[in-house]
């Protein structure tokens, strides 16, 4: 069994005018179009508006081939105090 309330909105004349339009374009009920579109609003309002994001920041342009080892380990042995530097460390 389907119940059904009428009830008494307040709607601002060119909505209601192109709702009239869309709903006779359409060929259906005013009261159909309405509720079609309360139904989609109320999906949407439900989902978030979209995920998510950690922001991202540019660091700039690359300073070392992080891809040749030989090349990163001199960068980074170059910010290391002296007496660590290339102790005990394999090449290959």
């Amino acid at each position: 069994m389907v119940f059904r309330m009428k009830t008494t909105l307040i709607i601002p004349d060119p909505v209601f005018r192109d709702l009239k339009r869309r709903a006779a374009q359409r060929g259906e009920t005013l009261s159909t179009l309405v509720t079609e579109c309360l139904r989609q609003g109320m999906i949407e309002s439900r989902r978030p508006k979209r995920p998510f994001r950690l922001p991202s920041f540019s660091a700039g342009r690359l300073l070392v081939d992080v891809a040749n080892r030989d090349s990163l380990y001199d960068v980074l042995d170059s910010e290391l105090p002296a007496p660590q530097q290339r102790q005990g460390r394999k090449k290959g």
